[in-house]
């Protein structure tokens, strides 16, 4: 099957990615205990058009790696494992429909429109506490997260950050943005 030229990269991009995903993977095993990487590998080599969104992740600084599989589908999880929330993808409204509300002072995108141009999902608070398990993420940053449709439809939406060495979870208007506030993304492959 022939991929959109879109989502190919070079051979070099390739390889470059690869070798910092492996680097990454076998420096932090805690993330993943008992998987390797050449499970990991031929994954992904079963699954090219997946590494165009995981470039897309580390150029934008979200770090990605493995942090389990999906017990229910047999998928392999990457994560946003930087630090922070990645650089590339802050300042951003929750959706389009808050992006459209705004008035005045719009950002140049909204964390749900970008994920999905990445081929990715946002964070669910599930899946954001699980992260919080295998490390401390968000210490001066915060994160959008997947927010459930009765509080969307409010208005609202959720986002979460590490503070006191405790995960907390917060509200705020849709169509709010800030300099230090992100979303972490979920690839499956």
């Amino acid at each position: 099957m022939a991929l959109p030229e879109q989502i190919v990269l070079s051979a070099s991009q390739r390889e470059g990615l690869l070798a910092a995903l492996k680097s990454r993977f076998e420096q932090n095993m805690h993330r993943h205990p008992g998987m390797e990487w050449a499970q990991i590998a031929d994954r992904l080599a079963a699954r090219p058009e997946k590494l165009w969104s995981l470039h897309e992740m580390e150029a934008s600084g979200g770090e990605p790696d493995v942090v389990g599989m999906d017990e229910k589908t047999g998928e392999i999880l990457f994560f946003d494992c930087s630090p922070e929330s990645p650089s590339g993808r802050r300042n951003l409204c929750y959706d389009r429909q808050a992006l459209n509300e705004r008035k005045e002072f719009k950002p140049a995108n909204s964390a749900l429109d970008m994920a999905a141009a990445m081929g990715i999902e946002i964070l669910s608070e599930e899946q954001y506490r699980a992260l919080q398990k295998v490390g401390e993420f968000d210490l001066k940053t915060s994160s959008w997260l997947k927010t459930p449709d009765e509080i969307r439809r409010l208005g609202g939406a959720i986002f979460g950050d590490r503070r006191y060495n405790h995960v907390f979870m917060y509200h705020n208007g849709a169509s709010s943005y800030y300099a230090s506030r992100g979303f972490r993304g979920c690839l499956r492959v």
